[in-house]
């Protein structure tokens, strides 16, 4: 901030073992509409799929540190990191979220470099901007490290809190920008807001400017609080990890198993595939899912076929299988977000994404476990 100035997703089928998506899917193409429902494309909006899925954990998060925040949302997050970084454009984020080569700012050191003139002394001993004796501003929000430390969260909650991590750095910013509990949705407000990350009414003006452009792109439904939310937020925070036959659990991503119809190794590849997501942001609210989408069936309250898409809540499972009324024929499961999307490990060579729970023809019901 510049404040100066395992087995894959596998189910049973006439004992020839099957995986999640080898049906077809039909992607999205839309970008959402303009009247606050739909999911967001990530190449419309012009940002990378990781530093949305971070934009989007970090509104979640924000009421759980400030609980009277009001209108955060990931638009207000992506008009200030396009602003500061390009969106981290140049470096690699990680499916983590923890961003290589580091993003530092110029050396604040009074010579005018940046639009400073006074030094700024080092405060952390070079630990998140290398330099030891004069400080810069660190990550894709470009906090000073005196400021993130102040406000620094731990939004990919892996234990360990940094600039760096595109997921602590955006629950920061909104924390940051929330104050002590204003309400974003107010435009006067959201001004306010974005001249306190930095005084210049130019900078509040170009920043608005991103803000509108995203707004203009829809929204996704608002997250759920309670367990149903933190699972939700999980499954969207996993957005741009990559598919991996067999791949990934409770513990997060990881390496599959060989080999999918279509011919992926799953060995040589770090993510999820459909079931493997659906455990791991389950086991974020306490809930151990079995390993495969058939069995994941059998859990909870189920929800047939025959009530439609309409009977679905956010959180629930989403299955698709080759007889809607035979679990055993299950292939694939998504998470319910609401408004039609899912959010789902689709297949070989796609990510973990959002999609309209029409995406599949096979429709067979869901599972309610929350």
């Amino acid at each position: 901030m510049k404040r100066w100035k395992k087995l894959g997703c596998l189910s049973v089928l006439l004992l020839v073992a099957t995986a999640c998506c080898t049906g077809p899917v039909l992607l999205s193409a839309a970008a959402g509409d303009r009247k606050g429902g739909g999911a967001v494309n990530a190449a419309a909006a012009g940002i990378p799929q990781r530093m949305l899925a971070a934009y989007m954990t970090g509104a979640a998060q924000v009421t759980s540190y400030v609980g009277t925040c009001k209108g955060m949302r990931w638009q207000v997050l992506a008009g200030i990191a396009r602003v500061e970084s390009d969106h981290a454009a140049g470096h690699t984020v990680s499916a983590g979220g923890d961003i290589t080569p580091p993003i530092t700012g110029p050396r604040l050191d009074g010579s005018g470099a940046g639009g400073n003139t006074t030094a700024i002394t080092d405060t952390d001993g070079g630990q998140w901007d290398g330099d030891t004796r004069y400080e810069r501003a660190v990550g894709p929000f470009q906090f000073l490290p005196d400021t993130f430390r102040a406000y620094g969260k731990d939004g990919n909650k892996d234990g360990v809190t940094s600039p760096h991590n595109a997921d602590d750095a955006a629950v920061t910013a909104a924390v940051y920008l929330c104050g002590n509990g204003r309400d974003l949705a107010d435009r006067e407000q959201l001004r306010a807001a974005i001249h306190t990350y930095n005084q210049s009414w130019a900078y509040v003006d170009d920043v608005l400017s991103g803000i509108d452009r995203y707004d203009a792109l829809g929204r996704l439904p608002a997250l759920p609080s309670g367990n149903v939310g933190a699972v939700i937020q999980a499954a969207l925070a996993q957005q741009g990890v990559l598919y991996s036959w067999g791949g990934g659990g409770p513990q997060g991503p990881g390496s599959g198993i060989c080999c999918s119809p279509g011919g992926q190794d799953g060995r040589t590849v770090v993510g999820f595939d459909c079931s493997g997501l659906t455990q791991y942001a389950y086991a974020t609210s306490g809930i151990n899912l079995p390993r495969t989408a058939s069995e994941q069936a059998g859990v909870g309250r189920r929800i047939p076929a025959s009530a439609g898409f309409a009977a679905l809540a956010p959180g629930d499972l989403v299955f698709y299988g080759y007889d809607p009324t035979s679990d055993s024929t299950i292939h694939h499961v998504g998470i319910y977000l609401g408004d039609g999307k899912m959010i789902n490990a689709p297949r070989p060579g796609k990510t973990v994404q959002i999609d309209p729970v029409t995406a599949m023809p096979d429709y067979a019901g869901g599972t309610r476990l929350l």
